[in-house]
């Protein structure tokens, strides 16, 4: 053991941010290599169950440790609140950064005694994680950059300008966040400790959307020292890892059934909740228009996914009377949906998104335009990619009128818009369809992203 390398993965405890460092763990592991992936105990079990597009011998490969935290307050979202920042995940972020590093600290002391070297990597959220790794001996970390690359480069000396260049206004994570959050990021989990503690970071994104972008960064990190790899998108379908046909959800029976490109597809994420006058209206939207769609309807993860919702029924008569107005029409999800299959599936045409960066680099994999509906951190940054930059999408609501209602008129008219035959919607969804051969051709043999994670691999086990 001591001539062997073991890796360990640290994810920030949110949906996006969990399944991100796990497909990127499982890409290790199925290349023959030692991974640990350590997390609270319900998110490790949040990131097993919701996996899609990975076996069961893959997954066996990876080693499970749970770091152990104090109990947190995990109330249910608020869809009516004045931001709609997930703020109700604070309390388990603080006692994440407050408690996970003495367990991290000691699996790490373990492993870096029994092997020849430990490479952490880690989200960049988490310096506590970067800083565990910087004392070890034979440690060594990167962090994972889990959103647009671009967005990085917004805060980089000479990057607002490179941005300008390319007809993007920077967007600011910090304007679309709460106080509060900014507080817990700067003081309590320390977030700008990361990089400099850091060997080098990992980035989800490829060449094919961001390559001029990857440059910049890859430039002004080698002249710190670091090392960046882009290795994105972290998507196991593209390299033809589906599940077994008993595991298929039962929307994929439903799209089988479905024209090609007839479907629009609608999710919002595992962080953002509507307002229930703003589910009527987009109930309306899809009601009354020419298209058939699938619907993941449900509100924003709770800290805990798995404490007792106590029944919710916000949604139950609403969907009692809507399913069966639009029956063989669409169909609504209120549990998980396999995002992965839904967008990789001939009959989805479209996506109505809130542009969080794994629903945008999973979109743009598959070749599927996005109707842009941000709601918060990142996203109406990525929204500003998809629509001015990659030129594949319309913007539905811009994030500075997220207090207001959008109508169902509106909503069906950016549908139409899209869907359409006209030249304009003709030349979105070919731009995206080209930019999905291209992002897969990034990801295949031989391709850019490819290459990076091969050349990752042989510099952790040099």
């Amino acid at each position: 053991m001591m001539d062997s390398v073991a890796i360990v993965a640290v994810p920030f405890p949110a949906q996006g941010h969990l399944n991100q460092l796990l497909h990127l763990s499982l890409q290790l592991a199925s290349r023959g290599l030692p991974v640990h992936y350590a997390a609270p105990p319900e998110h490790v079990l949040q990131a097993r169950a919701r996996l899609h597009g990975w076996d069961d011998s893959t997954l066996r490969r990876v080693e499970f440790h749970e770091l152990a935290i104090s109990a947190y307050a995990s109330p249910p979202p608020d869809p009516a609140a004045d931001s709609p920042f997930p703020s109700h995940l604070l309390p388990m972020w603080d006692a994440f950064v407050a408690d996970a590093p003495a367990p991290l600290a000691s699996l790490l002391a373990d492993l870096s005694a029994s092997h020849r070297r430990v490479v952490v990597f880690y989200d960049l959220m988490n310096a506590f994680a970067a800083e565990a790794a910087a004392r070890l001996h034979n440690g060594e970390g990167f962090g994972l950059h889990c959103t647009a690359v671009s967005s990085f480069v917004g805060r980089m000396d000479g990057g607002d300008a490179l941005l300008r260049e390319r007809g993007l206004e920077y967007l600011s994570v910090e304007d679309y966040v709460t106080e509060e959050f900014l507080e817990f990021v700067g003081e309590r989990g320390r977030a700008a400790q990361t990089v400099p503690n850091s060997s080098g970071i990992l980035m989800n994104t490829c060449r094919a959307l961001e390559g001029e972008f990857i440059d910049f960064v890859a430039e002004r990190m080698a002249a710190a020292g670091k090392k960046v790899f882009s290795v994105g998108p972290l998507n196991p379908l593209l390299d033809g890892k589906r599940q077994g046909e008993d595991a298929r959800h039962e929307c994929l029976a439903w799209l089988d059934a479905q024209p090609a490109a007839s479907v629009i597809y609608v999710s919002f994420g595992s962080m953002s909740s509507l307002r229930t006058e703003q589910i009527v209206e987009l109930a309306a939207a899809l009601r009354d228009c020419n298209h058939r769609f699938v619907w993941v309807l449900r509100d924003a993860d709770r800290a805990n996914v798995f404490a007792d919702s106590n029944g919710d029924t916000r949604h139950a008569k609403f969907l009692s009377d809507f399913t069966k107005e639009t029956e063989g029409k669409g169909m609504v999800i209120t549990g998980w949906a396999p995002q992965l299959e839904i967008l990789a599936h001939s009959a989805t045409a479209a996506f109505v998104s809130h542009c969080g960066w794994n629903s945008t680099i999973e979109s743009m994999s598959h070749g599927k335009p996005i109707l842009a509906w941000p709601m918060h951190s990142d996203q109406p940054w990525d929204a500003e990619l998809i629509c001015k930059h990659f030129k594949a999408g319309f913007l539905v609501r811009p994030w500075e009128k997220h207090r207001e209602v959008v109508p169902a008129a509106k909503i069906r008219e950016v549908f139409e818009r899209l869907m359409s035959t006209d030249e304009e919607g003709r030349v979105v969804r070919e731009r995206a369809t080209a930019l999905g051969e291209a992002v897969r051709a990034d990801a295949a043999v031989g391709g850019s992203s490819h290459k990076d994670l091969e050349d990752f691999i042989s510099h952790i086990t040099r």
